[in-house]
């Protein structure tokens, strides 16, 4: 799996609930061409919430197929995530597609990759992007120590990889299932 640059994206599934959040900071090499970009959406009906990290053709692109397979699967997040993951290995145009996925709903939360990943964290938390193994840490930490609701974690966990990533800011979008 690559490392994306330019982006944190966090997730957790616990109590019946999946929350993703991430920054809103987009790069082009060395330098912040926007601040305040939405790298978290919410699909099927808002019954499904998923965080990108890689680039925004990219991002369109595996958002519309991520919908298709979550109806031809009537919202069914696994068969939809694996089906996805199968697509964008072997297909010719989206295998070339650099990105990662995290993807929940009220079951469960997901990575999916191109590499043909569908990954279950054991703990319910996933991250992704230049920052995600701070705002990992971070959420592992707050989650064991204390009664933060989901979108509580997140948004402390995030706002603690924007102060040591170069590649996340503290402009965060939160949505939760």
């Amino acid at each position: 799996m690559n490392e994306m640059h330019g982006t944190t994206i966090l997730g957790i599934y616990r109590i019946g609930h999946a929350t993703i959040g991430g920054d809103g900071q987009v790069t082009l090499g060395n330098s912040v061409v926007k601040s305040h970009a939405i790298k978290i959406r919410k699909l099927f009906d808002n019954n499904v919430v998923i965080g990108f990290a890689g680039a925004t053709a990219d991002a369109i692109t595996l958002y519309d197929k991520f919908e298709d397979k979550l109806r031809s699967h009537k919202g069914n997040l696994r068969k939809a995530a694996v089906e996805l993951a199968k697509d964008w290995r072997s297909d010719k145009y989206l295998r070339r597609l650099d990105a990662l996925m995290i993807a929940g709903d009220k079951t469960s939360i997901l990575l999916i990759s191109g590499g043909g990943d569908v990954l279950e964290s054991d703990d319910g938390i996933i991250a992704i992007g230049s920052g995600g193994n701070y705002a990992l840490a971070a959420a592992r930490a707050l989650v064991d120590n204390t009664d933060l609701s989901n979108a509580e974690i997140v948004n402390r966990s995030l706002n603690i990889a924007a102060d040591i990533c170069i590649y996340t800011n503290h402009n965060i979008v939160i949505e939760e299932i």
